[in-house]
């Protein structure tokens, strides 16, 4: 039974697709092991950081039988609401590329670019900035293998490193999930 959802691929895998600031630098440090090493860390960093922020309590249901389940509740979307707000001055202070398209996967991305377009062929490193409330972007280094004349850009990503990879493909599982379960949900 077709439930009128598109599963969202790249490169043949799952993958997240959202509008987010994304910016491309071309880099001679994309094939330095010392740099992708400091970037796989850093990504695990935000990987991480982003899952714990996405793993929040339903608001409809609460477990009756736990005393504290309203209090833990109001608790959790207060914290929620505080880290909204210092994102947004984070995000204030500190410049972002411009919000664009943006579809990728541990093996790569799409998105469109704005001009001038990134050369064919050129190395380095995508930066995908995933919520106002996380400083850092996550930073994978990779190379150009499309550019449509529209602007949408294609990069093949090298190794993130097995962990960034696993939390990739968990990112784009549960925003999947996600999707799946909203278009199910019963419309009030």
């Amino acid at each position: 039974m077709y439930e009128g959802l598109d599963t969202i691929v790249l490169y043949q895998e799952l993958a997240y697709e959202d509008v987010l600031p994304v910016a491309w630098r071309v880099g001679a440090e994309s094939g330095d092991p010392t740099v992708a090493g400091a970037y796989a860390e850093r990504n695990l960093r935000v990987l991480q950081a982003l899952a714990a922020l996405d793993d929040h309590g339903h608001i409809e249901k609460t477990d009756e039988s736990a005393p504290y389940a309203a209090d833990i509740l109001r608790l959790d979307l207060k914290l929620n609401l505080l880290l909204d707000m210092v994102g947004e001055l984070l995000a204030a202070s500190r410049p972002r590329p411009q919000a664009s398209a943006v579809r990728f996967n541990a093996l790569g991305a799409v998105w469109s670019a704005p001009s001038p377009h990134p050369n064919l062929g050129e190395e380095g490193v995508l930066e995908i900035h995933m919520r106002d409330c996380i400083a850092e972007p996550l930073r994978l280094l990779g190379r150009i293998v499309s550019v449509s004349p529209d602007g949408r850009v294609k990069i093949r990503f090298s190794e993130p490193g097995e962990h960034v990879a696993d939390l990739l493909e968990k990112l784009a599982f549960r925003k999947h999930r996600r999707q799946v379960a909203g278009a199910r949900a019963p419309r009030k």
